[in-house]
């Protein structure tokens, strides 16, 4: 009949709640773990300790509830998953909200004019060398983008001068910069060239 609640015995509970409540707690402390580890390579001093709360927080309940049903093996399976699974996450995570700023620098062997011409069109801050490498005269392309634009950056890279070497590196932080808004609009550069501090 609808409306009742099935029994749950020790036993279930035993070998299925605690199990799953341990791996979700793990997947949720080593998420945060990461995001705090995240934040304070970017200096923001605010955020992690409050992170680090949450996340030590979680794992004293995960770690106690090992302790209260030790003769489980399952609770040491799920525990070790969830760490597994929580580095994933977190990683995921950092992804998608892909804070901070970036170096992209670009070494070309050819003619970068179209490349670095559609950088600075787009409103990002390029800083162009000359260069000699082993087959010949090239450029030496830097801009420190928001992470959030890097596959933007990437994509001109690829269409520009596909055989370009580049290299990616995290900017902790930046006292100055020129990054692009990006506004709607028909044109093949829908920015607006803006120069503020770096964040």
């Amino acid at each position: 009949m609808l409306g009742i609640v099935p029994d749950v015995g020790p036993e279930f509970f035993s070998l299925v709640v605690v199990p799953a409540f341990i791996f979700l707690a793990r997947i949720c402390d080593v998420t945060i773990g990461t995001m705090r580890i995240i934040f304070v390579s970017r200096g923001m001093k605010m955020v992690a300790p409050i992170l680090g709360f949450f996340e030590v927080f979680i794992w004293i309940i995960a770690v106690g509830q090992i302790f209260q049903n030790l003769t489980n093996p399952l609770n040491y399976f799920a525990y070790a998953a969830g760490f597994a699974t929580g580095n994933y996450v977190g990683m995921i995570v950092e992804e998608k909200l892909a804070m901070g700023l970036a170096l992209i620098r670009i070494i070309t062997q050819r003619d970068a004019t179209n490349l670095i011409n559609y950088l600075r069109a787009a409103g990002y801050g390029v800083t162009v060398l000359d260069a000699q490498g082993k087959q010949g005269p090239g450029k030496v392309i830097f801009s420190v983008v928001k992470r959030k634009n890097i596959k933007n950056v990437e994509d001109a890279i690829h269409e520009f001068n596909p055989k370009a070497f580049y290299s990616i590196e995290d900017v902790r932080r930046a006292a100055e910069g020129t990054f692009p808004i990006i506004t709607p609009g028909p044109t093949p550069f829908p920015f607006k060239r803006v120069v503020r501090k770096g964040k």
